[in-house]
Parts: C-alpha cells; structure tokens; sequence
C-alpha cells in the first residue's frame, strides 16, 4: 500500500497556496473554488491551511491511520509537486518533518518495497491499468 494512504501529515502541516488560475472558476476540471479562500491578488489557498491549526479542507484523514484526497484529481500543483519521502529514490525534508511532527517516523526506502512485487512492471501497462481514481465519496469535512 502507498505509504500516503496511510499518512496524511503533509495536507495538516503547510499552507497550501497556488495561482488563481488554477480554480474551476477559470480551468475545466480545476481545484474546487468552494473549498479555495483568496490569499492575495493572484494566490489562492486551500481553506484550513491558512491559519493553526493546519488542516487542509479536502483531508479524509486520521493521521497515521488512513488519508485520502478528497480532491485527489483537482488538487492544486503545489499539492501534486509534494513526493513522498523515498518515492523517487531520495528523501523529502517536507515529508520528513510532517511526519515527525505527528510523531511518525520518516519513511525509508524500505517503505517502497512493496512496488517490487508488482508483477507487471515489465508488461508496458501502468500498474493502474490505465482506470481513473474513484470519485470521492464523501464530500470534504471542514476542519
């Protein structure tokens, strides 16, 4: 299982701030402009990431427990820019202190393992087959 489905931490530690541009207001299929607050002239942010404490409006989580994204698919760029702590062969110092600070242990290449068995890495399809993300099923909690 990804190692962010389990976490969370990230969308409960930063202020998430990305152009305007980017809200359905003005991009078909963009970030949900309810759940955006304007942060200055051309930034907009996520609602509850703004101020402490920081949870991010689109969060389904219990951090440690279980997360998803209940925008997973609209989310900002800044959010699709975040990787995971060892997701590409490297740490993330962003991942690292989100974790810590809900006393989670940073991850290790070892939490990647599980990629390894996935049996069609060689077969030209992605491990996905190509299906869309589940549309959300519950609409997102204000923090």
């Amino acid at each position: 299982m990804h190692p962010c489905l389990s976490c969370g931490a990230c969308c409960t530690r930063y202020r998430v701030a990305f152009h305007w541009l980017e809200s359905d207001e003005v991009a078909e299929g963009g970030v949900p402009a309810e759940l955006t607050e304007r942060l200055d002239a051309h930034r907009l942010c996520m609602r509850g990431t703004r101020s402490e404490p920081v949870r991010c409006v689109a969060l389904d989580a219990r951090i440690g427990e279980y997360s998803r994204c209940t925008i997973h698919p609209r989310r900002p760029s800044v959010c699709r820019e975040v990787e995971a702590s060892w997701e590409s062969g490297r740490p993330s110092r962003q991942c690292d202190q989100a974790r810590i600070a809900h006393g989670l242990a940073p991850l290790t290449a070892a939490d990647w393992r599980w990629r390894d068995a996935a049996g069609n890495d060689d077969d030209g399809r992605p491990d996905d087959n190509g299906d869309p993300p589940p549309a959300p099923r519950l609409p997102p909690i204000a923090a």
